[in-house]
């Protein structure tokens, strides 16, 4: 299943039915696990773990040493989960000591052509990162958020799920749940209604996070304030207190 033009270190570890495609590059401390694909010409490098049936595309850079300053040889992880699908001449650097040391991505994420995760982000189940989006140092994206091609996220931002960000946009705050995100300068357009009908919301459902996007966004109150109302309609409703827990964690402030 190993191409013999391809170069796998002895202390790298993989299941005996992973696929390694010609002239790719596979280096000590790298775990693959079953059902994994790797195409041709890739480079996984660092303490790297991939989990089952994963397919890399060729070109793709994996585990390379974070784009950091700061860096200084530290022994730093990436850890990838099952079902992703990452595509040609991706880029995602392992994490920094700085923060967690790991920069982690979860389940049956795609991660499109020329897509670049930075160190120390976390990227949880379900994403799509379209052509050439890229993510600065330690972002958090949430389940089911779907980023358009060529969005840019400033570091230590948050991404709310089932947000949209459009085409282009540059994030430099964070982004509340269920919302679209679109511009420039980019904003808040309103819900993400479309997604979140595919995904099974009902319209009580949708009713309920509209109002709290009312209440954030166009009332005129103090986002304090805005807050407590979500915090108090949150009560026995659990999509709402997503919402209100993604409010308590801001890190970079709402994007508004």
């Amino acid at each position: 299943m190993i191409h013999p033009t391809a170069l796998v270190d002895p202390d790298a570890q993989l299941a005996e039915d992973v696929e390694v495609g010609p002239y790719t590059i596979i280096g000590a401390g790298v775990t693959i696990d079953s059902g994994s694909v790797i195409g041709s010409h890739v480079v996984i490098r660092g303490e790297t773990s991939i989990g089952r049936n994963n397919r890399i595309f060729q070109f793709a850079s994996v585990g390379e040493d974070p784009q950091d300053k700061k860096y200084d040889g530290e022994k730093t992880r990436l850890v990838i989960g099952d079902g992703n699908t990452i595509r040609e001449f991706a880029t995602i650097h392992r994490g920094t000591v700085q923060d967690t040391g790991e920069t982690r991505i979860g389940n049956r994420n795609l991660l499109m052509a020329y897509t670049h995760v930075a160190h120390d982000c976390i990227l949880s189940d379900d994403i799509v990162l379209s052509n050439a989006a890229s993510l600065a140092g330690h972002v958090h994206i949430q389940d089911h958020a779907i980023l358009s091609g060529f969005a840019l996220v400033h570091q230590f931002c948050s991404i709310g799920q089932h947000a949209f960000i459009g085409m282009g946009a540059h994030i430099t705050r964070d982004v509340l749940p269920y919302i679209l995100v679109a511009g420039e300068p980019s904003e808040p357009k309103g819900l993400n209604s479309e997604g979140l009908r595919r995904r099974g919301f009902d319209q009580q459902q949708l009713n309920d996070i509209k109002q709290a996007y009312k209440l954030l966004f166009a009332s005129g109150l103090k986002l304090g304030d805005a807050t407590h109302k979500v915090e108090t309609m949150a009560e026995n409703r659990p999509h709402l207190a997503v919402m209100a827990d993604f409010l308590k964690t801001s890190r970079r402030s709402l994007l508004r």
